[in-house]
């Protein structure tokens, strides 16, 4: 039996996150994906994204909070991060950048937003693969943003 849903990819992530407030949830996805959510219910939305290949859902819960460390998406160009950073900032998402920053052993450029929930993501470009050093990471956790990054309000 074949899948009821169409997507390009062979195979897509999914990633199901707990959300205080979906409504504000679906406001920054919508900016972080630049798409509109394909399924929106009564404490519950869903993204299917083609690029990259994910499915996430949000789901309400009054004990909602972080769900990881961070969550990233690997862009190919500086240009494609300055892009994103322009479409946070656009819509007053609170940002952090970081350019030519050493991290999980290899240099970055990288934007960070937070979502309402406090899940932090990361657009970044890898400038150079391989370094020695693993960079600003401590106890263990590789280049995760302050925790005082705020967005939405």
């Amino acid at each position: 039996m074949q899948s009821a849903v169409e997507f390009a990819a062979n195979t897509r992530v999914h990633i199901a996150l707990d959300s205080k407030d979906v409504e504000r949830s679906i406001a920054f996805y919508r900016i972080l994906f630049a798409q509109e959510p394909t399924k929106v219910r009564p404490g519950y939305a869903k993204f299917e994204v083609a690029d990259p290949a994910l499915n996430l859902s949000l789901n309400a819960s009054a004990t909602a909070r972080p769900a990881a460390s961070h969550f990233g998406v690997q862009v190919k160009s500086s240009e494609a991060v300055a892009e994103a950073t322009e479409r946070f900032r656009a819509a007053g998402l609170a940002t952090e950048i970081e350019e030519n920053v050493t991290c999980c052993y290899a240099v970055q450029d990288k934007v960070w937003v937070k979502d309402p929930d406090g899940n932090a993501w990361e657009i970044f470009v890898v400038l150079e693969a391989d370094t020695a050093e693993h960079g600003k990471a401590q106890e263990g956790q590789c280049c995760a943003p302050e925790p005082a990054l705020v967005t939405l309000g």
